[in-house]
């Protein structure tokens, strides 16, 4: 099945390395070439405003879902496609979920781990098939890869929890997998 939308966890922050935003910016414009919507926290700060931006301005739709508490933190992208205001944080993810096809986890912080293992929990215990793609940008996420493989080798989890996610290295090959 083609990925039609596609949801974006990442960093309210830009983070130290500008390449984080250059793939940020570079999956936005993809995701327009590709006639795929962008589902995503609604933010326009950090990775999620130059995600959002770059799709907007490459004509994608976008679909943005915000709980009320971050409208100012986050500063809430009200010129989306559908912009969404929920109540709690687990509102958030759960409709941001529900309107995605895939998901796709860039660098970030606290909040995209959270929305990481949410999914793949939900994954390991068979609640979805949806693909979860971790894009790597300049090895990013390596540590992370490495506790997860940990996390096997200590036996608190079946090596079958490594294949419910997909690393990628780059947009194109992000743009590759959902296809």
């Amino acid at each position: 099945m083609k990925t039609r939308s596609l949801c974006v966890y990442c960093g309210s922050r830009a983070g130290a390395d500008p390449a984080y935003e250059a793939a940020a910016t570079a999956l936005g414009h993809a995701l327009a070439a590709e006639n795929m919507r962008l589902v995503y926290g609604a933010g326009d700060i950090g990775l999620m405003g130059a995600v959002a931006r770059a799709a907007q301005a490459a004509g994608a739709e976008t679909f943005g879902v915000i709980p009320t508490h971050l409208l100012s933190v986050e500063v809430g992208k009200t010129d989306l496609t559908s912009f969404v205001v929920t109540e709690t944080m687990h509102e958030r993810k759960k409709v941001m979920f529900m309107n995605a096809d895939a998901i796709a986890v860039l660098p970030g912080g606290a909040g995209s781990l959270d929305e990481l293992f949410e999914v793949l929990t939900w994954r390991q215990l068979g609640l979805h098939d949806k693909t979860i793609l971790l894009l790597n940008t300049n090895g990013y996420w390596d540590p992370l890869l490495a506790l997860l493989d940990h996390i096997v080798d200590q036996g608190f989890a079946d090596a079958s929890l490594l294949s419910f996610f997909q690393t990628v290295s780059d947009v194109p090959a992000l743009i590759a997998a959902l296809r």
